[in-house]
């Protein structure tokens, strides 16, 4: 991961001096993500056009920017999470994501391990099972598990404390457990099809469990 966050360093300050190829790398490094996360406020037919909105953003004021990889992952995130809640309001909508237990009532019972909600985090199931949580998880969990954002740089896009951050994370992690121990197995949860941006798009399940696991330990 430290050598990606250098390699998106350092597209990022050319891109800033004008550089429309470190630009292209830039996007094809966070667009998936980003869109990811916009998934989890908006619809999935308004979440192409929002965060579209958000690179037009970011491609303006890119020049104004300051700061490492890390925190232009929560820069991109917090202009997305803007644009996002404005498109909302025009509409007069609440945020997208925020199912119940209810939406479980189709999957099939049995699996015995909370291992399986993290393993399963890194393939394209991975929205399909946030989805399913209250808004406030599914946001933390995105932002600090598929966008890749430290509780406190999570904190500065929602706006909260990163205890709070770590909480929702916390808690979103252990219900997605829970959900897969219901549902049977990983593989019981009917798969919307490739992420976003390919195969590649989010993190792999190896890297996914391990940030998932620190999470949690942080709270």
């Amino acid at each position: 991961m430290q050598g990606d966050d250098a390699e998106l360093t350092a597209a990022v300050r050319a891109a800033q001096g004008g550089d429309e190829g470190a630009f292209r790398v830039v996007y094809r490094t966070v667009h998936p993500r980003l869109l990811g996360y916009v998934r989890t406020l908006v619809s999935d037919a308004d979440a192409e056009d929002v965060t579209s909105e958000a690179w037009l953003q970011i491609a303006r004021d890119i020049s104004r920017f300051s700061g490492d990889a890390d925190r232009f992952r929560g820069w991109a995130a917090r202009i997305a999470r803007n644009r996002a809640l404005d498109h909302l309001r025009t509409r007069g909508r609440r945020p997208a994501v925020g199912g119940d237990e209810s939406d479980l009532a189709v999957l099939p019972a049995g699996a015995d391990t909370a291992d399986e909600a993290l393993e399963a985090l890194g393939t394209g199931r991975t929205m399909a099972l946030i989805s399913l949580l209250p808004q406030d998880q599914a946001e933390a969990v995105v932002l600090r598990v598929v966008v890749g954002l430290d509780a406190k740089s999570a904190a500065e896009v929602l706006g909260k404390r990163a205890g709070a951050v770590r909480t929702a994370a916390h808690r979103g992690l252990r219900k997605l457990a829970q959900i897969l121990e219901e549902s049977g197995s990983a593989e019981s949860v009917a798969d919307p099809g490739e992420p976003p941006g390919g195969p590649d798009a989010f993190p792999t399940a190896r890297g996914v469990t391990h940030k998932a696991t620190r999470t949690l330990r942080e709270t």
